[in-house]
């Protein structure tokens, strides 16, 4: 379907969603389905290169040490599965998935998804690297099945064509310049955007790096630190292996895996730090970060001898997190929060789009992992991804 565009901006819906990222269009797949009269504002185009949720490969996986983030997961792979039969995309790659790493815990990791019923191998260093030819590990290695990829862009577009075969509305090249909450939850918010205003029951911000920004003193935060991060393909002597998409926490906190429709006809490994640099979602640093660079290759040449140690691409994707790197899903009357869901967050984006809906639609509460007040006595990653 063709973008609406900012002409064809409503002047009231029961529920507006800003942002047509992961989490946004996630929410109005999960809004379409209950037929909420609902709207997608969104400033550039969805999966937009300046936001978090472009490109083609992202970490799909039941790989936690907390419990509740087990659960989440799982109910994740039966959503994803339901938008890939809705939709008739194909999303989700099965590749199996890697945690090693002295920092990273496999052991720990373990206990939570035997926990869970979940079938795991904890193997040494040297039986993982007879498995997987080209890579290198150093103490044990924790292998589960249930892990791969999934496209984020096509994500985001297969949620909002469901969405907008439902009814949904998507308009886009339109700016939201603020929100003004009605003083009672009888009162309606005001969506004040470049095209005009909209009223709504319910306003759902998921809005990434601009989210702080929008929401001003509407709601209090938690801090929310916006960084950009490299992400470099390199291509694979072999590539008739497959690995499976690994988290490795040591000297560098690194990930990697196949790179889909970014990494070429050779499906050039994606490889990057989890740790990026402060940014702006307003004014960002194009400049190629060498020193960023240098540590990728580095690593890639002592772990990763199976790919080519020189990268053939680079982007740049910005995160936004809280400090325990636990997303913030959570209702203050007539704004629903969604937001800090960089860094795991792909993963999650049905979950966190039921979520959303539910808070946007019905009383309910907000999940206590991601509620705003559980925040505050939160320690620092104490999430531990």
């Amino acid at each position: 379907m063709p973008d609406t565009l900012p002409d064809d901006l409503p002047d009231r819906a029961d529920v507006v969603v800003v942002g047509a990222g992961l989490m946004g269009a996630a929410t109005a797949w999960q809004l379409a389905a209950r037929g909420v009269d609902a709207v997608v504002v969104e400033q550039d185009e969805p999966a937009s290169v300046h936001g978090s949720s472009h490109g083609s490969a992202r970490i799909v996986r039941r790989a936690y040490a907390q419990d509740d983030y087990v659960a989440l997961t799982g109910d994740a792979f039966e959503l994803w599965s339901e938008l890939e039969r809705q939709s008739g995309r194909a999303l989700v790659r099965l590749t199996g998935g890697i945690d090693h790493g002295p920092a990273r815990d496999p052991a720990g990791i373990r206990q939570a998804l035997d926990r869970a019923g979940l079938a795991t191998e904890l193997l040494v260093a040297a039986a993982a690297e007879e498995r997987w030819p080209g890579m290198r590990f150093a103490g044990p290695v924790l292998y589960q099945a249930q892990a791969g990829t999934v496209d984020a862009e096509q994500a985001v577009h297969a949620y909002l064509d469901v969405a907008r075969g439902a009814g949904v509305r998507l308009v886009t090249g339109t700016e939201v310049l603020g929100i003004d909450p009605g003083r009672a939850d009888t009162d309606d918010t005001v969506v004040r955007t470049s095209a005009g205003d909209v009223s709504c029951r319910r306003v759902v911000v998921a809005a990434g790096a601009w989210c702080a920004d929008l929401l001003g003193g509407a709601v209090g935060l938690p801090p929310l630190r916006v960084t950009e991060h490299r992400v470099f393909h390199f291509p694979r002597l072999d590539e008739s292996l497959v690995w499976p998409v690994t988290i490795h926490l040591d000297d560098l906190d690194v990930y990697h895996l196949p790179g889909g429709r970014d990494g070429g006809l050779g499906d050039a490994r994606k490889v990057a730090e989890h740790v990026g640099r402060p940014s702006d979602a307003r004014h960002r640093d194009s400049a190629v970060d060498v020193a960023a660079r240098e540590r990728i290759v580095r690593y890639v040449e002592r772990w990763l001898p199976g790919l080519v140690p020189e990268p053939f691409a680079e982007a740049t994707c910005l995160y936004t997190t809280t400090p325990s790197e636990d997303f913030v899903v959570d209702r203050v009357g007539g704004v629903v929060v969604v937001s800090a869901c960089s860094g795991h967050g792909a993963k999650l984006s049905p979950v966190v789009g039921r979520l959303a809906a539910e808070l946007a639609t019905t009383a309910a509460t907000p999940h206590p992992r991601f509620a705003l007040a559980g925040h505050t006595a939160r320690p620092t990653t104490e999430c531990g991804l």
